[in-house]
């Protein structure tokens, strides 16, 4: 049988075609937004399908550019829940496919059509299909640590309130329209700021954790230092040299809650 599913958003076509149905789900050759509609739906439900992506790898590099989706991604691939290959060739449309059913996802600015199949020789065929190529496709590996990770860690290493910080940064950065420059890096460097942490400290963190390079963490610094966001204090310790402070520069900036340090921040990087 064939029906057509007319939905507001990528989400509403997973619970309209898979959700609670289905195991496996091949989705393959998704735009860019699909992608992110996506990681965003399988990040905060239990009740979708395991999903396994053969993406074209230049949309995949540049959709992994955001640490938000990048992050989030490499949550469900360590979690199981979402597999990541690399698509080997044109695609004449974006798939689902599930042992059950076949969906064309056609999107607009307002809603996203679909074209549905649930005949089973036909879905047989086409899932068969797209499990041999998932099978013979490279992997894509994500070089961006898992949020949750990172979240951890932040919070053991360098500090709770600074770990409380970073998410309400990003949570505005998420529902901001353009992020102004605040990439993972400055994000870290700003929060960490805000709560006077040493940029050893932060830096070394971040290098750990796969962020970014203690020499990237210092570049940002000095930029950020530049535009008078942040300022730094010798610290002295026993041996070697002074280690710095982080603190924040303009004094407007000093009372702000993270959500709004970002708008701030934001405004002036732009």
């Amino acid at each position: 049988m064939v029906s057509n599913l007319l939905e507001a958003d990528v989400e509403n076509v997973l619970d309209a075609a898979f959700a609670g149905d289905d195991e496996e789900l091949f989705v393959v050759d998704p735009a860019p937004e699909t992608i992110v509609s996506l990681v965003e739906a399988a990040i905060g439900r239990d009740d979708l399908p395991e999903m396994s992506m053969l993406v074209d790898e230049r949309t995949l590099k540049s959709v992994m550019e955001d640490f938000l989706v990048a992050s989030k991604a490499a949550d469900l691939v360590a979690d199981g829940a979402l597999d990541l290959r690399v698509l080997d060739g044109a695609v004449d449309n974006a798939l689902f496919v599930s042992p059950s059913r076949v969906v064309v996802l056609v999107s607009t600015d307002d809603h996203v059509a679909a074209l549905a199949s649930d005949d089973e020789a036909f879905v047989d065929e086409v899932f068969e299909t797209h499990r041999d190529a998932f099978a013979d496709a490279e992997t894509y590996g994500l070089r961006t640590p898992a949020i949750s990770r990172v979240r951890e860690t932040l919070a053991a290493e360098i500090g709770e309130a600074t770990r409380e910080d970073f998410d309400a940064v990003l949570a505005a950065i998420d529902s901001a329209t353009g992020d102004g420059g605040l990439d993972e890096v400055t994000v870290s460097l700003l929060v960490a700021a805000k709560n006077d942490v040493l940029l050893y400290d932060i830096s070394k963190w971040g290098e750990d954790v796969g962020i970014a390079s203690k020499a990237t963490f210092s570049r940002t610094k000095t930029r950020l230092e530049d535009l008078g966001v942040i300022d730094t204090e010798k610290v002295p310790i026993d041996v070697g040299r002074p280690r710095l402070r982080l603190k924040l520069g303009d004094e407007g900036l000093h009372d702000l809650a993270a959500a709004d340090l970002a708008d701030e921040v934001a405004e002036m990087l732009a």
